[in-house]
């Protein structure tokens, strides 16, 4: 019997390490649904403080669900009604500006001399006669279809996500609370008490961030297509949406969204005055929401060091993407609530 221990030690490590091996390959198959799973949840519990706040105004929960349900849709279908008319009328201005100014431009002689003069080691005709031969080549016609083709299909695969992600948000928000009572019961019945306790306390903390987050992107978006039309600016729906889509990701999303606005201010308006109003303006309005407006709507959820979200929100992104960045910022808030109430008491204890 002892001769034998040793190989069936030996297989069952092996069998562990296959096991362990198809678990972690099936994670990896179902790291995009995993994500819209997870990003509806938190959508979901964003949207719980809502359906909250109704019921202790004397609102039926299955009610205040509805409401909010139809409220949130409503909004979200005439945003992009609204806008997305705008923003393919924008999108066509830019691409007829592009091809009737910017290529032309490349194209005039005089600056493809200025060029030469200002930056004599760079061999400019040669690069535009390497870039002619490349698309008058037409092996690589079918590359620049791909890319193309891949561009459209991406597109078209987070228009699917978000649809999805819409669905199963739906669900989430209406069956929230026997989804937190079947978990619970899964629980111990000597620890169920503590359990559900702090289950409550990261559900209200993320839905609070989650919504916090939105309200922060929303008065983002407003204001900068509020000042950006007021200022004249070309396009100022689309950059407000991008300051709104932006602002959804913390921290770093406000700043990175106000670099690409002031940019493309730039050089859709010239180097005019527009664009240092509008730098000075996303400047004051950074250190406004850092100091008056993100602590007093996030003043409930739970804080997140900002070391912790740009962290975070790199391994988040590199991991699933946008929506895994996006996700990374709430399950970092989750985390740091669990240390607290649990790692760090029970180390008092010791």
């Amino acid at each position: 019997m002892k001769i034998h221990n040793p190989f069936r030690l030996g297989l069952l490590a092996g069998l562990g390490v296959l096991v362990a091996i198809l678990i972690g390959s099936a994670v990896a198959d179902l790291a995009t649904i995993l994500t819209y799973i997870g990003a509806a949840i938190f959508l979901a519990l964003g949207l719980d403080p809502l359906v909250t706040w109704l019921e202790r105004h004397k609102v039926k929960r299955p009610v205040a669900i509805i409401i909010t349900l139809v409220g949130v849709l409503g909004i979200f279908a005439g945003l992009v009604f609204a806008l997305i008319p705008v923003i393919s009328e924008q999108v066509q201005n830019i691409s007829k500006l592009i091809t009737k100014t910017i290529i032309p431009g490349i194209q005039d002689a005089s600056i493809i001399t200025g060029i030469d003069d200002a930056l004599p080691w760079l061999e400019v005709n040669d690069l535009i006669g390497q870039a002619g031969d490349f698309i008058a080549d037409p092996t690589n016609i079918g590359t620049i279809g791909g890319g193309v083709l891949q561009v459209g299909i991406n597109i078209a695969t987070g228009v699917f996500g978000g649809i999805i992600i819409m669905i199963l948000m739906i669900y989430f928000v209406s069956s929230l609370g026997s989804l937190k009572r079947g978990l619970y019961q899964l629980v111990p019945a000597s620890k169920r008490a503590n359990f559900i306790d702090l289950a409550e306390q990261i559900s209200v903390s993320v839905g609070r961030f989650v919504m916090g987050q939105i309200t922060l992107a929303l008065v983002n978006g407003v204001l900068s297509f509020i000042v950006l039309t007021a200022l004249g600016v070309k396009y100022s729906a689309l950059l407000a949406f991008i300051a709104f889509l932006g602002s959804t990701i913390p921290l770093v999303g406000t700043i990175s969204s106000s670099v690409i606005i002031s940019l493309c201010v730039l050089l859709f308006n010239g180097a005019g005055w527009q664009v240092i109003v509008v730098a000075i303006y996303y400047v004051v309005y950074m250190q406004v929401e850092a100091y008056i407006l993100s602590p007093r709507i996030m003043a409930s959820a739970v804080k997140v060091p900002g070391v912790v979200v740009v962290i975070a929100a790199l391994v988040g992104g590199t991991l699933l993407g946008i929506l895994g960045a996006l996700i990374a910022i709430p399950v970092a808030a989750a985390v740091q609530l669990i240390i607290k109430e649990v790692v760090v008491p029970r180390q008092n204890a010791l």
